[in-house]
């Protein structure tokens, strides 16, 4: 496997010249010629396939800025499932992995070097539903299959039928949450929070607003903050103020650790339901007792006790010493899922790389058995988790 991340544009564009003026030794020249020329169809299928070259991957992800967490878990599950698949014969990818400094200018960028200068067969990413939105028309106008392990606003595959995630939408995710904890804790009034900055978060109120609708759950107040916010405290004494059942929250991690901490910290001892974002354990590290009885509706469940799960948990804390996170789970599985793909049609090109995602069928993956809707989006089971004894478990 040759993993290679590249911080930023100028660094990228000056690898480039440096490639071209080497006459294409390097593998990134190497990954153009395999992708537009031969090499990538090989023969038999499935466990049987072998292709002659390594099938070109590249990942746009947020290794800088504002979500830098998400984007470094992403890039720790990719290298371990191309380690994992390298090891395994007929095929082999070449990850070239490059950071959009969450920042939808620069993932464009990226994009388009990946897409017309690297010619890679495939892309995983980016971080960010905001930068999806921009970047994805770049991969759809090249014809280059994009596969989102992190996109879940709304809107997202409709871009263009080369454009697929593995991400469960909070659509999915968000009303089985909200149902769960009705049904647990009685809900008949709420108090919504979220950052009206972001596409993932303002999806994430927008399902929760309908699902707390369904439940015939009423929103007392919807109090909204920035993404890059982190001093909640005035917000809070207004949620408190409301004396709400719960406090239901659309926000990333950087936002729900301090937001849960100073809840607790207000005097606030009502439940606090959050989505997709909260799912990671930096919510359990960094926000400790605060963060127990938060009600966490999630695409990956930690805990879960199937094949491909207990295994991945045991390969990830040994490589990397830490436990992963969902964005790591969504970025691993992207990952096998392209494999299955690839070996489908023995092909790693941009086309049959297409047309074999779209067919994807009970796939077993760490999140579970995947399937690819006919709008290329996700299905798979999802889950509601409690914090309890600082981890998180199923709320049953």
């Amino acid at each position: 496997m040759r993993t290679r991340t590249t911080a930023t544009a100028t660094t990228a564009a000056a690898l480039l010249l440096a490639l071209s003026a080497c006459g294409g030794s390097d593998s990134g020249s190497g990954t153009s010629a395999q992708s537009s020329g031969g090499g990538l169809t090989g023969t038999g299928t499935g466990a049987q396939c072998t292709i002659g070259s390594p099938v070109p991957v590249g990942a746009a992800l947020s290794l800088t800025g504002a979500a830098a967490s998400y984007g470094e878990s992403q890039r720790k599950g990719l290298e371990l499932a191309a380690e994992e698949l390298n090891k395994t014969a007929g095929v082999t990818y070449d990850l070239k992995i490059e950071d959009d400094t969450t920042d939808p200018r620069q993932g464009i960028t990226v994009f388009q070097q990946l897409v017309s200068q690297d010619k890679v067969s495939v892309i995983v990413g980016p971080t960010l539903s905001n930068t999806a939105k921009q970047t994805d028309p770049v991969a759809q106008e090249g014809s280059t299959p994009v596969l989102g392990v992190s996109n879940t606003a709304a809107g997202i595959t409709e871009i263009g039928d080369f454009v697929f995630r593995d991400s469960l939408t909070e659509d999915a995710v968000i009303p089985q949450a909200v149902a769960a904890a009705t049904e647990q804790l009685g809900l008949k009034k709420v108090v919504a929070m979220y950052s009206n900055d972001d596409a993932f978060t303002e999806s994430g109120y927008n399902a929760f607003e309908g699902a707390l609708k369904a439940n015939n759950v009423a929103i007392s107040q919807t109090l909204t903050f920035s993404k890059a916010d982190t001093d909640f405290r005035a917000l809070l004494t207004q949620a408190k103020g409301a004396q709400p059942d719960a406090l239901v929250v659309s926000g990333l991690i950087e936002a729900a650790v301090p937001l849960v901490t100073q809840a607790r910290e207000a005097g606030i001892t009502v439940p606090i339901i959050g989505g997709n974002g909260f799912n990671s354990p930096v919510l359990l590290r960094d926000a400790g007792a605060a963060a127990e009885g938060v009600i966490v509706g999630a695409a990956w469940n930690s805990a879960s006790a199937n094949p491909e799960n207990t295994a991945f948990l045991q390969a990830f804390q040994a490589k990397n010493g830490a436990a992963p996170d969902q964005f790591a789970a969504q970025a691993y599985a992207g990952l096998k899922l392209i494999d299955t793909a690839v070996r489908a049609g023995c092909s790693g090109e941009r086309a049959a790389i297409k047309d074999n995602l779209g067919k994807l069928k009970n796939v077993p993956t760490v999140l579970g058995d995947y399937s690819m809707t006919a709008s290329r989006d996700a299905d798979h089971p999802a889950v509601v988790q409690i914090v309890k004894g600082g981890a998180f478990t199923v709320l049953e």
